[in-house]
């Protein structure tokens, strides 16, 4: 009855605000009309006033907050919802769930700020340059959406549409973790109080097995590459160099001469710190490498510092920044002559793992040298059945010597 008593009062103040007081806030009235405590309407829509906190800045301000139902969110319509409602914000004012109440960013501006935080300048540059690659797309997706209005269905929606094109199912995963990224630092500065991806779980996807290249490829690819490409003779040691090292692609295009120790036997990658953990490592040479680095120092250009100095360096010495083109062009060399071959930079990496794993080298040396810091956990879970082959020979090692008998 008393919420029946409010909703009729409450009418009459709407009707009257509507015909002299268009726009302006009015108290809802009981059935005594008596203004209901921190209940208004306007316009027909009904609003608590409240004293909030703003949590980021510790400022309190009396706000007006449109009322919506608890579950579907749409403006309340009754007196009766409009009291449930008001609880709950009192509630969630106290258990500081309550929304911000302050005009949150857009999406697309928004990114700009996170890009430019001291944590996502802190990464490599190649790391920023995917992860900024990742949020235009999420910012084409969402556009001018401000942060607290983005919606599991929105995100939904992008993964949908971007799996219809074809997109990975990884792919897709490190795209929802760009996007997670952004909105945990959007909550970290108070902006919204939950995170939509809240509960979302990856999407299932199944690795592919890289076949295992042989020196035999690396052979074909070189001489196909000497053809090709103007650098095919520094693309050739550049893939023998990763074939040898096992390093990254971007590690070794950073090695100084000063980095290849010959009395030592050893190479330093990672020496300026640009490695993927950013620590350097020290490889020890073996046959291959040792040979590859001094046929390589006798035919050292004398004004450059770097493995791998750019062919268009001029005056200024800088290192190659890719072979991606040399690399590609001698693919297109080898289709052509009916010998086609699917080959990647990270193959290298993958054969030396390879080798060292079936030439008996335990997994912890490997990890040191490849830049792993597990201890060798990795290696042993991908690489680990190569060694199979080797088990028996392993296992003749082990001798006991016959016990004597008393």
């Amino acid at each position: 009855m008393k919420h029946d008593a409010i909703q009729s009062s409450t009418q009459s103040a709407v009707y009257r605000a509507r015909s002299h007081r268009t726009g302006t806030y009015q108290k809802a009235l009981d059935g005594r009309k008596r203004p209901v405590r921190g209940l208004w309407v306007r316009n027909g829509r009904y609003y608590a006033q409240l004293a909030v906190e703003d949590f980021a800045t510790g400022q309190k301000s009396v706000r007006r907050i449109p009322l919506t139902t608890k579950d579907t969110k749409e403006p309340v319509t009754t007196a009766a919802e409009a009291v449930a409602a008001l609880q709950r914000l009192k509630v969630e004012r106290i258990d500081r769930t309550l929304p911000v109440l302050r005009q949150t960013p857009k999406f697309n501006d928004y990114v700009e700020t996170y890009l430019a935080s001291v944590k996502v300048q802190s990464k490599k540059p190649g790391t920023i340059a995917k992860e900024k690659g990742q949020l235009s797309l999420w910012a084409g997706h969402l556009k001018d959406t401000r942060l607290d209005r983005i919606t599991r269905p929105m995100i939904t929606a992008f993964i949908e549409k971007r799996s219809k094109a074809n997109i990975g199912s990884r792919t897709l995963n490190l795209d929802v973790i760009a996007l997670r990224n952004v909105l945990k630092a959007a909550m970290d500065d108070g902006w919204i109080k939950a995170l939509p991806t809240q509960g979302m779980r990856p999407l299932k996807h199944t690795t592919v097995k890289r076949p295992l290249k042989s020196l035999a490829d690396i052979d074909r690819l070189c001489e196909a590459a000497k053809s090709a490409s103007k650098n095919g003779e520094l693309f050739c040691d550049y893939i023998r160099l990763l074939t040898y090292t096992g390093a990254r692609r971007n590690e070794a295009l950073q090695i100084r001469w000063q980095d290849v120790d010959f009395d030592r036997k050893q190479i330093t990658i990672g020496a300026l710190g640009d490695t993927k953990n950013r620590t350097g490592r020290h490889v020890d040479f073996n046959t291959g490498l040792e040979a590859l680095l001094k046929s390589m120092k006798a035919r050292r250009a004398p004004d450059t510092q770097w493995l791998f100095p750019s062919p268009q360096r001029g005056d200024k010495d800088r290192s190659t920044k890719t072979f991606k083109e040399s690399l590609n062009l001698a693919l297109k060399m080898l289709s052509t002559d009916g010998a086609t071959l699917k080959f990647g930079f990270h193959d290298c990496r993958h054969l030396f793992i390879s080798k060292c794993v079936m030439a008996g080298v335990d997994f912890m040396t490997i990890a040191e040298w490849v830049g792993h810091q597990d201890g060798g956990v990795l290696i042993g879970k991908i690489y680990g059945h190569l060694a199979d082959g080797h088990k028996k020979a392993m296992a003749g090692k082990v001798i006991f010597e016959p016990s004597l008998s008393a």
